[in-house]
C-alpha cells in the first residue's frame, strides 16, 4: 500500500464545508460591496450633482415667481369673490416687489464687482461655489418630497441594479401585497455570486411561505425566468414569517458545464457526514444527509437519475465501515464498478433477480432485528439510545456497519407479479417487496441501514403510498407532471410552490431536493444541480473504497469473492381460477381491451348463465356489480354490470389463493 493510502485510511480527508469560514465570507462579501458603492458614488456624484444644481435652479425659480406674483394673495382674493376689489393692491405689490427685485439683484452685482476688484477672480469662484452648493441643497431629491416618490423605508441603496422601487411595484403586481402597502428593507441589496441579494421584511400578515408559493408570479412581475429567482423564507433568531431573502440571478443559473464532485480527490469519507450532492442556484453547496434516513430519486428517462443515485452512494463507498448491497434492474453497466465494494451486487431485470431481492430483503430484515435485540443488551454508555452511534458502526466485535440498500429501477420488481409462497401464504413478489421496504424504511434507520431507491415511474402505482410516506429524503428530478412531483416529494408540495415538471428538459441533473435534515439555507426544498460524475470518476471512487476496505479488513461477501447465497426462494404457479370467475376472465381477455365497464346482460349471453348464478359466484369474489350509463341504438341506457379493474382485481386474488374478501 502507498504511503497516501496509508495516510488515507488513518484520517479523513475534510473538504471545505459551506458555512464553515461563512462569518468571514460574509463580512468580505459586505466590504467588496459597500466598496463598489463607495466607487459607484464618486462616479455618478458630478452627474448628480449638476442634476441638483438644475433641480434646486428650477424650484429656486418656481418660489420667486410665486412671491413676486403675490400668489398667495390673489389665491385668497379669489376664494373670497374679491379679486376685482384688490386687483389695484395686487398690481401694486407686484411691481413693487418686482423693483425689490431689481435692487437687490443690482446690489450683489455691485458687491461682487468691488470684492473681485478688490481679491480678484476667487471671488467669483467661491461665489458660483456657494451658489451652487445652495441650489444643490434646494434640489437635493428627498424622499417624501411633492412630485417623487419615497423609495423603502430601511438602508438606502447606491446599487443601481436593483431598484428597490422596482421591487414594491413587482411585489403588487403579483398581488403579494396591496396597492397601499410597501416593503422594508432588511440589508441593502448586495451582490452574492452571479446576481442580487437583498432580504425584505413583507407588511404585517404578509407570509414569506405566500411568496415562496407565487413565485412564478414574482418572476413574471420581476421580467425573469422563475429559475433565475429565488425566495427563502429567513428562519432562527434573525427571522420570522414574514421575512423573505430574494435572490435573482444576472442570467440562466444552469445554463453552463456542470461541475465534477469533489469526492473524486478525496481519499476517504465518513458516512456520518452529509455527501457533497450538488450547489443551488446561487453556487452554495449543498450536502445531503444519509445515515437515519432514506431517498427516494425520481425522474422520466435520460434526466440524471442514476448519476444522482451514485453521487449519494459515493460517500458510502469511500467509507470502509458501510456495508452495501446493490440492485441494478436497469440492467446497464452503469453499477457495474460497484461491484467491487458491495457485500451483495447484481444486475439484471429477470424474474430470478426479482426473488433474489426478495431473499436480500428478508436477510436484512433479520439482521436489522437482530441489531435491535443486540443492542438492548448493550450498556447505556455505549449505546444511550436505540441508535447506532458512530463508535458502534465502526466497532467490528460488534457488526453493525451503516448498511446500504440501493435498488435502481425499484419500478421493476414493485411491479413483479411472480406468485411466489410464503409460509402457505401465495403473494405477488411485487407486492411483498413493497411491504418489506416499508417495513425497512420504518425501522431500518434507527439500526444503521440506509435505504436509496430510484425510479423512472414515479406514479402511485408503481410506488406504494405507504412506502412513499416512510422515505425522508426526495429528490425529484424532471417529471411529467405536478401528480407525479407530489408523488415524489410529498403532497400539496406543487402548491407550496415546487414542482418538478417545470423544470426545462435541457437542465441535466436538476431537481427539487427535499432533505431530510439541516442543509444550506435550512428551507423545505431548493433547486440542486448535482455534481457531475460520470463512469471514469465513479470506477475512481469505487476502486479507491476497495482499497480501503481491503486495509481495515471489511471487505466482504461479493466484493471478496466469498458471497453466502441466500436461501432460494421459489416461485409457484398461479393457483386455478373457480367456475364462472375463470369464464368472465377469458371474456375479458379477448373482449374487454380499452373498456371501463362491461354489462351484465353481455356477460350472461355471451357464458350462457343465469343471472343470479352470475351475480352470487362474482360476489363471492368481492367483485359486485354496479350502475353505469352505456351508448346503445336506442341512445344513452343506465345498465347494470362491473367495472374492468374490480373484475381483474377478482381474478389476481382468486389466482394468488386468496378468496378472503370483506364486501362492501
Amino acid at each position: 500500500m502507498t504511503r497516501r493510502q496509508s495516510e488515507g485510511a488513518a484520517a479523513v480527508v475534510r473538504l471545505p464545508r459551506p458555512g464553515r469560514q461563512r462569518r468571514w465570507t460574509w463580512d468580505r462579501a459586505r466590504a467588496r460591496q459597500a466598496g463598489r458603492d463607495a466607487a459607484a458614488w464618486l462616479v455618478r456624484l458630478p452627474l448628480r450633482y449638476f442634476r441638483a444644481v438644475l433641480r434646486g435652479l428650477a424650484v429656486a425659480a418656481r418660489w420667486w415667481r410665486r412671491w413676486v406674483t403675490v400668489r398667495d394673495f390673489r389665491q385668497a382674493a379669489e376664494q373670497q369673490d374679491k379679486l376685482a376689489d384688490k386687483f389695484r393692491e395686487i398690481r401694486e405689490l407686484t411691481l413693487f416687489r418686482y423693483r425689490v427685485s431689481a435692487g437687490l439683484l443690482l446690489l450683489t452685482a455691485s458687491v461682487a464687482t468691488v470684492l473681485q476688484v478688490t481679491y480678484g477672480d476667487v471671488v467669483w469662484w467661491a461665489s458660483g461655489a456657494v451658489v451652487s452648493l445652495s441650489l444643490a441643497l434646494i434640489g437635493r431629491q428627498r424622499d417624501g418630497s411633492p412630485g417623487r416618490k419615497a423609495v423603502l423605508p430601511g438602508p438606502r441603496s447606491l446599487a443601481w441594479t436593483v431598484d428597490p422601487l422596482a421591487l414594491a411595484e413587482a411585489f403588487r403586481d403579483a398581488r403579494l401585497i396591496g396597492k397601499d402597502e410597501s416593503l422594508r428593507l432588511v440589508e441593502r441589496p448586495i451582490r452574492s455570486g452571479d446576481g442580487w441579494a437583498v432580504t425584505v421584511d413583507l407588511p404585517a400578515t404578509r407570509k414569506a411561505a405566500d411568496v415562496i408559493r407565487s413565485r412564478d408570479a414574482l418572476a413574471s412581475a420581476l421580467a425573469v425566468d422563475e429559475l433565475q429567482l429565488v425566495v427563502e423564507r429567513v428562519r432562527g433568531n434573525g427571522g420570522h414569517a414574514g421575512r423573505a431573502a430574494i435572490w435573482v440571478a444576472d442570467s440562466d443559473p444552469y445554463d453552463k458545464p456542470p461541475e465534477r464532485t469533489p469526492l473524486r480527490v478525496a481519499d476517504r469519507w465518513d458516512a456520518w457526514r452529509p455527501v457533497p450532492f450538488g450547489r443551488d442556484a446561487r453556487g452554495r453547496r449543498i450536502d445531503l444527509p444519509l445515515v437515519w434516513t432514506s431517498l427516494l430519486v425520481g425522474a422520466i428517462p435520460r434526466q440524471g437519475k442514476t448519476f444522482a443515485a451514485r453521487m449519494a452512494t459515493a460517500g458510502l463507498v469511500l467509507d470502509p465501515h458501510t456495508r452495501l448491497y446493490v440492485a441494478d434492474f436497469k440492467a446497464g453497466k452503469d453499477w457495474d464498478a460497484a461491484a467491487l465494494v458491495a457485500h451483495r451486487f447484481m444486475s439484471g431485470d429477470e424474474p430470478t433477480h426479482v426473488l433474489d431481492l426478495v431473499g436480500w430483503l428478508g436477510e436484512l430484515v433479520q439482521e436489522v432485528q437482530g441489531r435491535y435485540r443486540r443492542m438492548r443488551g448493550l450498556d447505556d454508555a455505549v449505546c444511550p439510545e436505540s441508535k447506532v452511534t458512530p463508535a458502534m458502526s465502526r466497532d467490528k466485535s460488534l457488526d453493525m456497519p451503516i448498511t446500504a440498500l440501493i435498488i435502481d429501477e425499484v419500478q421493476v420488481p414493485l411491479d413483479d407479479h411472480t406468485v411466489v409462497d410464503l409460509d402457505g401464504r401465495r403473494v405477488p413478489a411485487g407486492e411483498h417487496i413493497g411491504e418489506q421496504l416499508t417495513w425497512l424504511a420504518k425501522k431500518g434507520p434507527a439500526a444503521g441501514l440506509v435505504l436509496v431507491l430510484a425510479t423512472q415511474r414515479p406514479d402511485s402505482k408503481t410506488i406504494p403510498s405507504g412506502l412513499r410516506a416512510v422515505l425522508g429524503s426526495r429528490f425529484a428530478l424532471r417529471v411529467m407532471d405536478w401528480r407525479d412531483s407530489n408523488i415524489v416529494l410529498g403532497e400539496q408540495m406543487n402548491t407550496r410552490g415546487y414542482d418538478a415538471s417545470r423544470l426545462l428538459p435541457s437542465h441535466k441533473g436538476v431537481g427539487i431536493l427535499r432533505p431530510d435534515g439541516e442543509t444550506a439555507g435550512d428551507v423545505l426544498a431548493t433547486t440542486v444541480r448535482t455534481f457531475y460524475m460520470p463512469n471514469d470518476d465513479w470506477r475512481v471512487i469505487c476502486e479507491q473504497g476497495r482499497v480501503l476496505r481491503a486495509a481495515e479488513g471489511t471487505l466482504t461477501g461479493h466484493a471478496a469473492g466469498d458471497a453466502v447465497p441466500v436461501e432460494p426462494l421459489r416461485a409457484v404457479g398461479p393457483a386455478a381460477v373457480p367456475g364462472v370467475l375463470a369464464a368472465v376472465a377469458d371474456f375479458v381477455e379477448h373482449h374487454g381491451a380499452g373498456r371501463e365497464f362491461i354489462p351484465s346482460a353481455e356477460l350472461v349471453e355471451a357464458l350462457d348463465v343465469e343471472p343470479g348464478t352470475l351475480g352470487r359466484q362474482m360476489s363471492d369474489f368481492g367483485c359486485a356489480s354496479t350502475r353505469d350509463r352505456i351508448t346503445t341504438a336506442d341512445g344513452v341506457r343506465q345498465v347494470r354490470g362491473y367495472l374492468v379493474t374490480e373484475i381483474t382485481e377478482a381474478i389476481r386474488r382468486a389466482s394468488h389463493g386468496d378468496t378472503s374478501v370483506e364486501l362492501p
